[in-house]
């Protein structure tokens, strides 16, 4: 899935050797690949072709402004939650029209950026953030597309933290508000509201809570077009999963599309839009952080391995405690990673705390990590990042 490969026990980046480019760029740094990013996209579009769904690449996955410019030659639109995405995905060269602005919290001068560059659609979490949307149209006397954020109340069965679509957390509306809320809203003339937002949360790593999801949203729909109300389009989200370890795979492109896709294509067919928000499906294994080792610290029966990077570069492990996987860029052949899974029974690893330099207890990158040895001035390679 990914161009992150040892070859005589250095590790490469598609042609790149990256234990000389880590001397050239200094560590810590991130590297990304560019023919991973492309294939993770392509895959994406070619699971999902039947439905010629808009793929709007979710910037607060990976906002390198490289790799968004990158996604947006290959067609893809952007999903942004702030001013300043909104303002890279610009950058970029993203088409205005293939841009959606999502989150609970959007600002009036974002709005008014957002309104004045002529967005696709704005995805409403709210009744008091679409009367804001629409007040500042009214203002500026233009018009603008809404897509309104359901609440499906499915369980995606991923961390709670990024658990998204269940009615207790912060976003959406419920199913039932929803069709009161287009009865009040659904025929504003500056916001028009013309399509249903999802996102249930992420990493998804099983495609049921999708079609759990959809199956929900059609019927509402359904629901809606009865009462006479227009919807153009059908937003599904993000959150497919990325392979972090091999003890867990996520489904693949095409996996995700052989369920989703037959439940979307009646309302393709009528015409209807569909969207979709990737983010680290296309991006995670697409990059990898580079840390140098500074200093082997033992302290009772704890190793650790203290780096120059630390959660002020990967919170992700503090944060979830989500795993990455860690090796070093320079091994012998003995321990040249095949799956990622078997070189941890190796006799010769041991356990360690990958930690950084930051003064909190929480900065680390990995606790109780199966090791080579290792030693000041060695390189390790954070993967998925």
């Amino acid at each position: 899935m990914d161009h992150f490969v040892y070859r005589g026990g250095q590790l490469f980046c598609e042609q790149v050797d990256l234990n000389a480019l880590a001397a050239a760029a200094s560590t810590p740094v991130y590297v990304y690949s560019h023919q991973t990013l492309v294939d993770h996209y392509q895959r994406m579009a070619a699971a999902f072709a039947p439905l010629e769904p808009t793929i709007c690449y979710s910037i607060k996955s990976c906002g390198n402004i490289h790799i968004c410019g990158l996604l947006a030659r290959c067609g893809a639109g952007m999903d942004v939650v702030s001013g300043g995405e909104l303002h890279r995905a610009r950058l970029a060269g993203a088409a205005a029209g293939k841009i959606v602005f999502a989150g609970v919290g959007k600002q009036d001068a974002e709005i008014v950026a957002a309104l004045e560059a002529k967005i696709g659609y704005f995805n409403i979490e709210s009744e008091a953030e679409f009367q804001n949307i629409a007040q500042l149209a009214r203002q500026r006397a233009t018009r603008a597309h809404a897509a309104l954020r359901v609440n499906p109340d499915v369980d995606p069965h991923t961390h709670a933290k990024t658990t998204t679509g269940k009615k207790e957390t912060k976003f959406g509306v419920d199913l039932d508000q929803a069709v009161r809320f287009f009865a009040r809203y659904g025929r504003d003339p500056n916001l028009r509201l013309d399509a249903i937002h999802l996102h249930i949360g992420s990493p998804v790593l099983t495609v049921k809570p999708y079609v759990e999801a959809i199956t929900k949203a059609l019927t509402l729909v359904g629901e809606l077009q009865s009462a006479g109300h227009r919807i153009a389009a059908i937003d599904i989200g993000g959150g497919f999963g990325a392979d972090y370890e091999a003890a867990i795979r996520s489904p693949a492109a095409a996996d995700y599309a052989a369920a989703i896709v037959p439940l979307l294509e009646p309302f393709h067919a009528r015409g209807g839009k569909v969207i979709l928000e990737p983010g680290r499906s296309i991006a995670a294994n697409a990059g990898v952080l580079l840390t140098q080792v500074q200093y082997i610290k033992r302290s009772g029966r704890k190793t650790f391995v203290i780096v120059d990077s630390g959660m002020h570069h990967l919170v992700r492990p503090t944060l979830y405690n989500a795993f990455h996987f860690i090796w070093p860029t320079c091994v012998d052949a003995a321990h040249v990673p095949g799956a990622r899974q078997a070189q941890m029974m190796m006799d010769d690893l041991r356990p360690c705390d990958v930690v950084g330099p930051i003064c909190e207890t929480g900065d680390y990158l990995a606790l109780d990590r199966m090791l080579p040895e290792v030693g000041r001035g060695d390189l390790l390679c954070v993967f998925s990042a």
